[in-house]
């Protein structure tokens, strides 16, 4: 459907099973491919993601398309250039405008043998893959996280192992985290040295049993609804209270919006209850993520704010700064940025469009951050809804499920 109306309850009980994390699947994925495992991980994600990077790397085609998939291009890129064989790796005209420079130069520095097919420092790329001999290499700390994690995985092939120094502010540690917790799970030896530098070790991964839990930045947009409603009470199966994910810092956020969660058996269970602060600030350097759900969260619920390290939004599935701004504007609400990694709400307002009908830009989360609006709206319509797949294929389903309406809006 080229757009929907949804049309949203007063209060809200359900029980959802979420999509399991993409994050850990393709790290999973591109870990267990390494260490030459025979059998794919349990729990795996359906979402377009994961399933381009399974189908990579089960077919190994001459020509790997992974769509709109930026994940996938980073840790393939790296995964091809340490494997025998030749191959290009390409992506939709949104990735083709994406950078990758960075990623390409520090494969190069390790003796990667990669080519820009198009525009120099963007897809799509040609490699040719064989083993690596470079053992350091520098990045900015300030580039997207899945540059690091690409070389961290690909770190244990390497003869002498590799060293990474990052150079400034650290984005995203958390991601960067989650890689280390999985790359030793697998056998690898892989950790922090100081405060800025990463080594690994030259020993093989050793493939085992793998089950995914389930993503908690899918959670956030359940936990939006709980926020948002009159009511709310939704249990949230397959998520770890002790997660590998940083995105689960999202259950202690929306508690200062007044929603409570309750731990159980590798489960969640969501309410709404206490009070909201009265202005919310928040440093989102290593959430990134979730920067969508709470701009659109706390402007709907009346919570000026004030969300700084948000830098990495620029280079995602869209300028999510940008597009924030002009969304929320279509509310009725005036969003300020300031050095190109802050967005504020003073609790200015504008005329709001009288039907408003949101623009998802390609963009998975601005669907999913926004759709929640419709409890406070009434109704909503958001074009391009099927974005969602990147992520969360069955999410219009499971809104259905917990008592929305949605409809095909000509």
């Amino acid at each position: 459907m080229a757009r929907i109306k949804i049309t949203a309850p007063r209060t809200v009980e359900a029980n959802i099973l979420l999509p399991s994390s993409k994050s850990i699947c393709n790290r999973a994925l591109i870990i267990n491919a390494l260490a030459g495992g025979n059998y794919i991980p349990e729990n795996l994600s359906d979402c377009d993601d994961t399933s381009v990077m399974i189908r990579a790397l089960r077919d190994m085609p001459e020509t790997i398309d992974i769509m709109a998939a930026g994940t996938a291009m980073r840790f393939l890129t790296a995964f091809l250039a340490v494997n025998q064989g030749t191959h290009v790796i390409t992506g939709t005209t949104r990735m083709k405008q994406r950078p990758i420079g960075l990623l390409v130069n520090a494969l190069r520095a390790l003796g990667a043998q990669i080519e820009y097919m198009e525009k120099e420092g963007f897809p799509p790329l040609h490699i040719t893959g064989h083993k690596l001999t470079g053992t350091e290499i520098s990045l900015p700390g300030d580039v997207s996280s899945q540059y690091i994690s690409a070389l961290l995985m690909i770190g244990p092939t390497l003869e002498n192992g590799l060293s990474i120094t990052l150079k400034g502010q650290i984005i995203s540690r958390p991601y960067i985290d989650l890689t280390l917790q999985l790359m030793n799970l697998f056998g690898a030896k892989a950790k922090w040295d100081g405060t800025n530098r990463l080594l690994v070790s030259p020993q093989a991964y050793k493939p085992i049993p793998f089950y995914v839990e389930s993503d908690w930045s899918a959670a956030s947009y359940w936990y939006e609804i709980s926020a948002l409603a009159e009511s709310a009470t939704i249990h949230l199966p397959g998520l770890f209270e002790n997660s590998f994910q940083g995105d689960a810092e999202v259950s202690r956020l929306f508690q200062r919006l007044g929603v409570e969660t309750t731990y159980s058996n590798k489960s969640v269970t969501i309410r709404k209850a206490g009070k909201r602060e009265k202005k919310f600030e928040y440093d989102f350097v290593n959430q990134p993520d979730l920067a969508q759900t709470f701009v659109v969260t706390c402007c709907l619920m009346d919570v000026p704010f004030r969300f700084s390290g948000l830098q990495s939004l620029r280079i995602k599935e869209t300028d999510r700064m940008a597009a924030l701004i002009t969304e929320m504007g279509k509310l009725g609400y005036q969003l300020r940025e300031s050095n190109d990694s802050i967005l504020s709400w003073d609790g200015e307002r504008c005329e709001p469009l009288p039907n408003p009908t949101i623009d998802t830009y390609e963009d998975h989360r601005m669907a999913m951050a926004f759709a929640p609006a419709a409890i406070k709206l009434g109704t909503l319509s958001i074009n391009n809804p099927q974005v969602v797949s990147k992520s969360y294929p069955h999410f219009w389903d499971d809104m259905i499920s917990a008592g929305f309406k949605i409809e095909e809006d000509i």
